[in-house]
């Protein structure tokens, strides 16, 4: 049997739990004794568990009476994870174990406690989108990508926020029994085998860039309110007040982006809100975004969400829904 393990703590996400579990546990209906998974939830305390939404969780055992080596140890999230504080004795344990073990992982900020234990340096990773940002600062010596759904960088895997555990578990379902048992899995939990895109479709793209007393604050003003007209340089530094060439310096030393990266993701999104919250056809909301037209919209998306606009659509629209 593979041994797999899951650690859970107080404030743990109950999704980035029970997503996994559920999917290896349908798993097993497909496979003989001999090659199912056998689950194990490891406490970092005895009793009974919250979990941030308030669901009690019970762990076999405390994870101090386990000595790794198993398939795969997986660490779950939790919204307060990140301000968790430092504790060596689970450090020193999830280091060991995941040496001692053939692959390990973890779900949403998960990596958090991957990286407290030395098990991010060099690596490459993902994280839920909101804690994408925090995770590369705390951990310089990470790679964090934020827009993908899983990755896999050597024996470490990782995933995106809450229900990309699930995504995660398919895929290494995939990698240890082939594609047609994963597929069997997903159909029986009705969810996708592969979602398209990545996790940038479902996080604000655009945050504000800029603190509200820089002068360029009124070019991001400007350019979400006149989507349709003239963006060029010169118009941008005169709404700025600067020279161009002062303003596209300024521009690029403040918002670390380039003025016409600003306005795409401006664009899409206003677009992807049109896309959600209307039935306006593609080529209107690409005319009063800006795009010009709904092949260089589609581009946009493809080259920045990972699908076209139409899917997008089929994902977030709510008009018709009832």
């Amino acid at each position: 049997m593979r041994q797999i393990a899951i650690l859970i703590f107080p404030g743990v996400q109950s999704l980035d739990v029970a997503g996994p579990l559920d999917v290896f546990a349908e798993a097993n209906r497909f496979l003989p004794p001999a090659d199912q998974y056998r689950l194990t939830v490891l406490g970092t305390e005895t009793g009974l568990i919250p979990s941030s939404n308030g669901l009690l969780l019970a762990a076999h055992c405390l994870y101090s009476q386990a000595n790794g080596g198993f398939d795969l140890l997986l660490v779950p999230g939790g919204p307060s994870l990140p301000d968790r504080p430092y504790d060596p004795n689970l450090s020193n344990w999830l280091a060991a174990a995941a040496q001692a073990s053939v692959r390990h992982g973890s779900v949403c900020n998960g990596a958090f406690l991957l990286g407290s234990a030395g098990l991010l340096e060099g690596r490459k990773v993902t994280t839920h989108w909101n804690d994408a940002a925090l995770l590369a600062n705390r951990f310089p010596g990470t790679t964090v990508d934020a827009d993908r759904l899983y990755l896999r960088d050597g024996k470490l895997y990782s995933s995106a926020g809450v229900t990309a555990g699930i995504d995660l578990s398919l895929f290494l379902i995939s990698e240890d029994f082939g594609p047609d048992l994963a597929l069997k899995v997903a159909k029986r939990l009705v969810v996708f085998t592969q979602r398209s895109g990545g996790q940038s479709q479902f996080s604000p793209y655009l945050a504000p860039l800029s603190s509200e007393t820089s002068p360029l604050t009124q070019v991001q003003d400007y350019v979400r309110g006149h989507l349709d007209r003239d963006m060029s340089i010169p118009r941008l530094a005169a709404v700025a007040g600067m020279s161009e060439r002062n303003f596209a310096r300024v521009f690029a030393a403040e918002m670390q982006i380039t003025p016409g990266e600003f306005i795409e993701r401006a664009r899409l999104d206003v677009a992807r809100s049109m896309l959600e919250a209307t039935d306006d056809p593609l080529k209107v909301i690409a005319y009063r975004c800006g795009f010009g037209s709904v092949t260089r919209m589609r581009q946009a998306f493809v080259r920045r969400l990972g699908l076209t606009a139409q899917q997008y659509r089929q994902n977030f629209g709510v008009v018709g829904i009832s």
